[in-house]
């Protein structure tokens, strides 16, 4: 059957007449976005592509830039994807993929925007919801939220674009202390984020951290051991990953320690089995909480408090949630899947095929 350039038929909806095999699934991977993490993106959709099953999906990268949505051929070509139903030309056949695996960092892949758009044209997606996206996406309205339920996490408060003389330096260094983190409130934590020692050092803070967000959070710093943990379900299994331990001489872990290697990454992570356990319990817990769905990331700081026995404990603090966590080779959750005995392989094509299963 012949596809016209308005047929909306999905290569996986195509039965074959003749006895041949079905045609396989086409997944596009969506890459790119509008923030300041565009080409760290662009990586991942280079580990992803390295790691699906070719055998099972067309595999097609399609990267996304303000309102340029092209699909990245095996000929070095690139299409225009159309924005009513994504599909797009090659080889003389209009292509309509069956799934879109998001691997944006930032906007408009991680706070939920391209979500709805998939959710319009009835495309299935490997994150979690226009909602859930959303809320992980604004780290104050995360804290405040999971507070609720029992999750520890740093005292923190919002300065607005617009609305900076509304608090002044004294009442923010008053209410959070320092030194203390400012880092934008809706976006990654790679860029715009600063350490803040002194009170001279707090507006200059705010300010970068605006041109990456129009609001910023003022956190309050926690001296600990910083942890990440990844984690995945499907309707038929329940995984969390071996936990990564993150030491670094930086400041924080900032963009030159993720990602030009100024960073140790321990997996599994040096902590007791007990704590280690307590974490992949609190993973899998704020995972059912949110309605999560595909890999996450969640990262932590782990300090010690007195309890009311005297004696020292280990606190388990989130600190943020990653939704399309970084999947190079070298990132956390290749790591921790190859940690775990695991095929990464093997780990998407559950995402993918749970995801096409339910809408079947």
């Amino acid at each position: 059957m012949e596809e016209q350039p308005g047929n909306k038929t999905k290569h996986s909806d195509i039965i074959p007449t003749d006895g041949a095999m079905a045609v396989k699934p086409t997944v596009a991977i969506v890459c790119g976005g509008d923030s300041s993490e565009h080409d760290v993106s662009l990586r991942s959709a280079q580990g992803i592509y390295s790691f699906l099953d070719k055998e099972r999906f067309d595999v097609y990268i399609v990267e996304i830039t303000g309102t340029t949505w092209e699909a990245h051929l095996d000929d070095g070509l690139k299409a225009s994807v159309s924005r009513e139903d994504f599909s797009f030309e090659h080889s003389g056949r209009r292509v309509h993929p069956d799934f879109a695996y998001i691997t944006i960092h930032g906007t408009p892949g991680e706070n939920g925007i391209l979500q709805g758009y998939f959710d319009l044209i009835k495309m299935p997606y490997s994150t979690s919801s226009v909602l859930v996206e959303a809320m992980t996406f604004n780290k104050f309205t995360l804290n405040q939220y999971l507070k609720g339920f029992g999750v520890s996490v740093s005292e923190s408060l919002v300065v607005r674009q617009g609305y900076e003389d509304l608090v002044t330096d004294d009442e923010i260094i008053n209410h959070i202390g320092l030194p203390c983190f400012v880092k934008p409130n809706a976006g990654g934590s790679s860029f715009g984020v600063t350490k803040v020692k002194t009170i001279e050092e707090l507006r200059p803070a705010i300010r970068k951290a605006m041109n990456e967000s129009p609001e910023v959070m003022v956190e309050a710093f926690m001296p600990g051991t910083e942890i990440t943990c990844g984690c995945y379900k499907t309707s038929v299994k329940s995984v969390v990953f071996p936990i990564t331990e993150v030491v670094t001489h930086n400041e924080f872990f900032d963009y030159d320690a993720k990602y030009k290697g100024e960073v140790e990454e321990i997996t599994p992570a040096r902590i007791s089995e007990s704590l280690a356990e307590r974490v992949s319990l609190i993973t899998s817990k704020i995972y059912d909480i949110l309605g999560c769905f595909g890999i996450i990331r969640i990262d932590y700081i782990i300090t010690k408090v007195q309890g009311e026995d005297g004696k020292e404990h280990d606190r388990i603090n989130m600190l943020e949630i990653n939704t399309t966590p970084g999947m190079t080779v070298t990132s956390f959750i290749p790591q921790q899947v190859r940690a775990a005995g695991l095929d990464i392989k093997d780990v998407l094509t559950d995402i993918i095929e749970d995801k096409l299963g339910k809408r079947a």
